[in-house]
Parts: C-alpha cells; structure tokens; sequence
C-alpha cells in the first residue's frame, strides 16, 4: 500500500498547478524587458487581461499571478493568458521579420560597396 501512495505522490508533484502555469504564461507575455520594469508589465497585463474578463480584475490580482501567491485562476484569466501568448508571439514574430529586413539591406548595402570597389580596384 505505501508503494501506491508514493506513486501517487510522484505523480503529483510533476503535474504544474494551474497557479504556477498562469505565473509562466503571464510572465512569458508580458515580460519586463519589454515594458522597462515590473510595475510596467503588470499595467499592460492589467490593460490585456481586464476586458477580457467578466468579474473586477485590478492590478494587484495581476501582481499575485505574477508573484505565484494567487490561490486559484479562473478559466476565463487563463484564457486571456492564452491569448496574451499568442499576441506576443506576434509582435515578436514582426520585431524579428522588420529586424531581419534591416540586415538585409545593410548585408545588400555592405555587398554592393565591396563588389563596387573591387571592381573599381580592378580597373586601375
């Protein structure tokens, strides 16, 4: 019988509470590099989050997800966390499409200088 409770045991402390999941998903979508603190991030999740809801959602049950110190999550929150996923995956997917056109260009730039001079270099 101790072999099976053990078991169980094991089991359980691999599952990730729905607490500890939302605490990722929020600190994944809005991340404080983006927003330049804490404080900023949890306003733009706030921001987010809020009308996607139907009951009151202040800033400070945003700071418990962050924190890991709410004791539960609502579907309808870690829906609007999903979603907060997939938006930033967006804007992450477009900064690093506009970043990668920039090198282009200046990787097109810098060889059209380095083909026109040794071409230039070869007519002398």
């Amino acid at each position: 019988m101790s072999a099976i409770s053990d078991k169980k045991k094991s089991n359980r402390a691999k599952v990730m509470s729905d607490a500890f999941y939302a605490q990722n998903l929020l600190r994944e979508a809005f991340p404080e590099r983006r927003y330049g603190s804490v404080k900023g991030a949890i306003f733009a999740a706030y921001r987010f989050v809020s009308p996607k809801v139907s009951k009151e959602l202040t800033p400070r049950r945003i700071r418990a997800i962050r924190d890991g110190t709410a004791r539960r999550i609502d579907a309808e929150e870690m829906e609007a966390l999903k979603a907060a996923i997939i938006e930033e995956a967006h804007r992450e997917q477009q900064e690093l499409r506009a970043r990668l056109a920039a090198l282009d260009k200046k990787v097109a730039a810098f060889g059209a200088r380095v083909a026109g001079g040794s071409l230039a270099g070869a007519g002398e």
